[in-house]
């Protein structure tokens, strides 16, 4: 994406609107965030059918507003240049990686475990991961738990004026993929795509096929089958093509 350096923070994604301006001028995803902030925890829904803005797509419900904001954040997350790096350094199992704990959860998430990705995004979260709690309150508010909306929300705030949002540190091993990115150009295009279109973004069968088969340790009693990455991740991932 145009203007989008490799070192810039996943966190830093939902606040810069040149991440969609390079490839669509009148789509703002900075507005994904102020639509949270200013929203009612349980306004009525609005009768109007989803309509186009300058700040992208509108819709009936506040759950759908927030589904929608959900599947673009994730649709940046798993875009962005450092993506792979992060994801690869939460498959090293050295470290505690929360930046790599939230690509993980959004790839999760498009795959369709949703309630593993709310697994991981916690586990982000709990690491400083600002991004992980935005994507938590946008996650709660599309089921309609708002109360727990409230309070990712909050959490995200803190980590913000606080500067804690996770670093990605530096000496990293060779990054996978052209550019650092955990996949394909063409596959990041058609995420942003979807969305822009006002659709729930998918990944092509042969990506989904690679998440699919992560080992899965146990049966977690809050949050199912939890799948957990596994060496060489990031490396498949760079691989499929989108046909």
């Amino acid at each position: 994406m145009r203007g989008i350096g490799e070192h810039r923070r996943i966190d830093a994604l939902l606040e810069r609107a040149e991440v969609l301006g390079g490839e669509y001028d009148d789509y703002d995803p900075a507005a994904a965030r102020e639509r949270i902030a200013r929203a009612p925890d349980a306004g009525p829904p609005s009768a109007r059918p989803p309509s186009r803005t300058d700040t992208g797509w509108r819709y009936r419900t506040v759950h759908e507003q927030a589904a929608h904001d959900l599947d673009l954040a994730i649709s940046l997350v798993v875009g962005s240049p450092g993506a792979a790096r992060s994801l690869a350094r939460l498959v090293d199992h050295r470290r505690t990686e929360p930046e790599g704990a939230l690509v993980f959860a959004c790839l999760l998430h498009l795959v369709g475990h949703r309630d593993a990705a709310q697994f991981w995004w916690q586990f982000a979260a709990g690491g400083g991961s600002r991004t992980a709690a935005f994507c938590l309150c946008l996650h709660h508010r599309r089921l309609g738990e708002f109360r727990d909306a409230d309070y990712w929300r909050g959490q995200a705030a803190l980590l913000g004026s606080a500067g804690t949002a996770a670093r990605a540190p530096r000496g990293t091993a060779a990054v996978p993929g052209p550019h650092g990115f955990l996949l394909p150009d063409a596959i990041r295009r058609d995420l942003l795509s979807q969305c822009h279109r006002g659709r729930h973004p998918r990944l092509p069968p042969a990506v989904e096929a690679v998440v699919n088969r992560l080992r899965v340790e146990g049966d977690d009693e809050d949050y199912g089958e939890i799948p957990r990455p596994e060496p060489g991740l990031p490396d498949e991932l760079a691989g499929p093509r989108p046909h």
